[in-house]
């Protein structure tokens, strides 16, 4: 690729200084920076750029070459994964793949981008590139995907909700399109892209969002600003005594109403979790963080003419002649028992004298336990839905109570906790920074080295010849000192800096504690895993006198019943609608061909018509009703609307019907998708492919590992885990506040003891990896050579393209130019519009942190390598949005249970999500340019047909 094929021209700045030199190509990062730009004069006094204007003999400027070759890639890609549903598409292919129409040449391939992606990236993967033609792809692979092709799975249309299967191929889609766009050039060497200068910086205040959720207050998510600000002790009467109890005190506030607090006892976060589970069937909820009756305890200074109740914030506010590190730094907890039935416990000194100053040594009581419930309920607020349940806001605002005197100094001293946690997490961040922008000159020699042609494997070879890190050339060694700042913050911050650090340190320590690791070295070093695993697929897949696996069985009898569980929902909505016919009709359209569907579905769509009422009044699907029957459904289906529209009382007895017969339909099309997965697994084709996939993949990778000798791994991964959680322990109790340097170098120091281990474990797989592992390297870099100088079969000739068509009088060359100019502009006014979004979703959230909580500096080494490093455009990794459109998991369980609900939070998220991309630039509409799609297609397969 030319080194001009990714300029990119600020289109604030069209007057910059790159001249354009002919026909001329220059190399890679040779661009001639240096000339001005010439310009014409307008009648205005104004000037325009050159680039506004094709070049001499070309037909497009450079940013509608680029706009048009994206254009039109897009539509063929959306169309060759569309087809990839297709049951002929692997045959109109090519090889491997067999076709019925005899060998299809890569310059005759309906599917050209696919196909070079899986020859070149696909197939000669380390470990498929021995797969052989006949035997795997073509008996194996091609038989099973043409079958599940066949069985047709009902698709996100089918099921009124975005399927799996649908979000995977849109994302698909943009990745696809994004190699495509950033890997192909153009012939004339003047592509051009929109970029605004100010979009590199518009996410970097993601970084710290980290330390954003930690904050005590002034944080809210999706309307709620909730801390577990304080703990209290409650008397509660059992039989004849009274039993005390932590009461955690919970401040809760809402936009546009009084803060008010809520106690809750553990059990109760126990209660909220179960209620959470029966609202959200199916959710995936975060655990409830175990019962830790442990307490903190705590140096407070405190001095001036303040009295002992206002101690706290007097403490926090005065100068008292030390610094902050001595003043009360987090390395001064220390977990003590706690003597039952008060919250604080000052150890109070002797009488004091006006203005001096104290200290204070209290105790918090459950002050673990309480941040790691702050950061249980946050996570569960980040999902919109359970912040609107009605589980949450029960919970949130049910029974609210009024905090004394006693305890608001508990909350105080407890939100001073919070800012001084938050305070040294800051500092320890800064400190690595630091330490990491120290190496900065020679992480940007190692960036060179590996985006050099073969750095990759040049890396790779390096630790596969040096046998320690100290023998590795300078870049390598302070690449491993860079690494080990990185290890160290991550430690430090799952560990230690986050709401859940202490329940995570407790679980991970107890998991530690469990693993028996030298009998887990011993079954490594002796145990064959290879012939293990082979033993057991022979259990699972053997077909006994033909009869069916074992693990046919397993996947069959789970899947039975499910299909037993959709029988009953099924018996019980056909007793509900008391009509054969109706019911009838919908099981026979489920079965129905694939041809008759679509047609039913494409007159719903037409008639603006729910599917249900397209179905029961077609006459392709049996049996015929009459004429009452047809006025009675759609009867159904208007107060269906109007109950579903209005929340009309009257009219949801009428819409109960019709409810009825949508969840009808959806049930009869999922036990269909399971009766056909159960299908597809009992076809003996399945069998033999699992078989050889594993016989592929995990084979040669358990090979390597066998004759590296990874057991001796396992002692030194337990020697790491031992040394960890002793820096841990220390790093809680020690006081080193003084200097926070000494808290960067333990972690520091953690990762430099047992760096040689781990090398030594890398440097032993690759000495003995029969050159696999350089075959992987060669693969990613076969990629990134794709990625940055395009096919060898050339580039695309846009001008000889769009002249071309023009010439045959395909296409009228203004409307042409018309379309690709509105393109040009909507990808402008698109872009302008995502950053602004973004930037105002920043501020929302910059506003609301307190004591400039997110500082907007970079973790260490986050910028050490750029897209445009490895070939990909900034500007087109820019245009790789992510689709926030999808459904809900819990839509199916709603549906179940209320049908008319789920209809009316259907279409209120369909409104949100409206109302959130209102403004959103619309796409023109092209017409002149799919008439190129033919000739762009046929260059496109003799450019990718190496």
């Amino acid at each position: 690729m030319t080194g001009l094929d990714q300029a990119e021209v600020d289109v604030n700045a069209l007057n910059g200084n790159i001249k354009m030199p002919g026909h001329r190509e220059f190399p890679k990062g040779d661009h001639p920076k240096a000339m001005s730009l010439p310009t014409r004069p307008m009648p205005n006094g104004a000037a325009v750029s050159d680039h506004s204007l094709p070049q001499p003999g070309n037909a497009l400027t450079g940013k509608q070459e680029h706009y048009l070759k994206r254009e039109l890639l897009s539509q063929q890609v959306d169309f060759e994964i569309t087809e990839l549903a297709s049951t002929t598409a692997l045959q109109r292919f090519g090889a491997p793949f067999r076709s019925d129409y005899g060998e299809v040449a890569p310059v005759d391939s309906d599917l050209p981008i696919l196909r070079f992606i899986f020859v070149h990236h696909v197939r000669n993967f380390p470990f498929l590139d021995q797969a052989r033609e006949k035997e795997f792809w073509q008996d194996k692979l091609q038989v099973f995907l043409e079958l599940f092709a066949q069985k047709h799975i009902s698709s996100s249309e089918d099921r009124l909700e975005e399927s799996k299967r649908r979000k995977l191929a849109i994302k698909a889609k943009k990745l696809v399109e994004l190699m495509m766009v950033s890997g192909i050039p153009t012939a004339s060497g003047y592509e051009e892209r929109i970029r605004f200068s100010e979009l590199e910086v518009v996410d970097r205040g993601a970084q710290d969002q980290g330390l954003l959720v930690n904050t005590p207050e002034g944080h809210s998510i999706n309307g709620w600003d909730v801390n577990v600000a304080g703990v209290r002790t409650t008397s509660v009467k059992r039989n004849f005594r009274y039993h005390q109890h932590a009461e955690f005190i919970i401040r809760v506030k809402q936009a546009g109403k009084p803060d008010h607090y809520v106690g809750r006892r553990y059990g109760e976060f126990a209660k909220l979790h179960k209620r959470l589970r029966t609202e959200f069937p199916g959710k995936v909820l975060a655990p409830l963080p175990r019962k830790n009756k442990s307490a903190t305890s705590h140096t407070f200074f405190s001095g001036g003419d303040d009295d002992d109740a206002s101690s706290v914030s007097s403490g926090s506010t005065q100068n008292t002649g030390m610094t902050n590190d001595d003043a009360g730094s987090l390395r001064n907890l220390v977990a003590t028992g706690h003597r039952r039935g008060a919250s604080l416990q000052p150890d109070r000194a002797s009488p004091r004298a006006s203005g001096e100053y104290r200290r204070e040594r209290v105790t918090l009581y459950r002050e673990d336990q309480r941040v790691s419930l702050r950061a249980f309920l946050r996570t569960f607020l980040q999902n919109a839905q359970i912040a609107d349940s009605k589980a949450m806001h029960e919970f949130l605002t049910g029974n609210p109570i009024k905090v004394n005197e006693e305890e608001m100094e508990d909350v105080e001293r407890r939100k001073l906790m919070d800012e001084k946690r938050m305070e040294e997490q800051k500092r320890f961040y800064e400190i690595a920074r630091q330490r990491a922008k120290e190496l900065d000159v020679y992480m940007e020699r190692f960036r060179r080295d590996i985006v050099e042609r073969n750095g990759l494997t040049q890396l790779f070879q390096e630790i596969k010849d040096k046998e320690r890190i100290a023998d590795l050339s300078t870049e390598y060694q302070k690449f491993a000192e860079w690494l080990r700042i990185e290890v160290a913050a991550t430690i430090y911050h799952l560990f230690l800096a986050e709401d859940n650090s202490p329940e995570l340190f407790a679980q991970a320590k107890r998991i530690h504690s469990m693993l028996p690791y030298t009998a887990l070295k011993q079954v490594i070093r002796f145990a064959n895993p290879a012939v293990v695993m082979n033993g057991v697929l022979d259990l699972f897949l053997a077909q006994p006198f033909g009869t069916r696996s074992l693990a046919q069985r397993v996947f069959g009898m789970a899947l039975n019943d499910g299909i037993k569980g959709f029988q009953k929902s099924i018996d019980a909505l056909v007793s509900k609608i008391n009509d054969d016919a109706f019911c009838e009709k919908l099981k026979s359209f489920t079965n129905a061909d694939e041809d008759t569907k679509n047609n039913i579905s494409s007159e719903a769509l037409a008639d603006g018509v729910d599917l249900v009422v397209a179905i029961l009044k077609s006459e392709d699907i049996k049996p015929e009703l009459s004429p009452e029957q047809i006025g009675k459904a759609f009867n159904a289906y208007v107060a269906w609307n109007n109950a579903v529209e209005n929340v009309d009382d009257e009219m949801k007895t009428g819409a109960q019907v019709f409810a009825y017969l949508k969840q009808l339909l959806k049930m009869y099309t999922r036990q269909r998708d399971k009766a056909m997965m159960l299908s597809v697994i009992e076809e003996p084709v399945t069998l033999h492919l699992f078989r050889d996939l594993f016989k592929i993949f995990y084979e040669p990778l358990v090979r390597v590992y066998k004759s590296a000798n990874v057991y001796n791994s396992v002692t030194d991964f337990a020697a790491f885990m031992d040394d960890m959680f002793q820096v841990l322990d220390q790093a809680q109790r020690q006081d080193v506040s003084a200097d926070p340097n000494q808290t960067v170098q333990s972690f520091i120091d953690l990762c430099a003891r047992h760096q040689d281990n781990f090398y030594k474990f890398v440097h032993e797989v690759h000495i003995h990896d029969n050159g696999l592992f350089t075959q992987l390297m060669g693969w990613l870099e076969g990629i990134l050579e794709f990625l940055r100088h395009g096919p060898r079969g050339g580039k695309l000739d846009m001008n000889a393209l769009f002249q071309g068509a023009i010439e045959m009088g395909q296409i009228d060359k203004a409307a042409a130019i018309t379309e690709i100019d509105n393109l040009i502009k909507w990808q402008e006014e698109r872009k302008k519009w995502h950053q602004d979004k973004t930037r105002q979703k920043m501020a929302a959230e910059n506003s609301s942190a307190s004591g400039g909580a997110t500082a907007s500096t970079p973790p260490p080494g986050s910028s050490t390598f750029r897209s445009s490093d490895f070939g990909i455009n900034e500007a087109d990794l820019a245009d790789l949005d992510d689709d926030d459109s999808g459904s809900d998991s819990r839509e199916d369980s709603e549906e179940d249970a209320n049908p008319i609900a789920a209809e009316q939070k259907r279409r209120a998220k369909k409104q949100d999500h409206l109302r959130r991309n209102a403004g959103e630039p619309v796409k023109p509409e092209v017409k002149q340019l799919k008439m190129l799609r033919e000739g762009f297609l046929s260059m496109l397969r003799m450019v990718l047909a190496d």
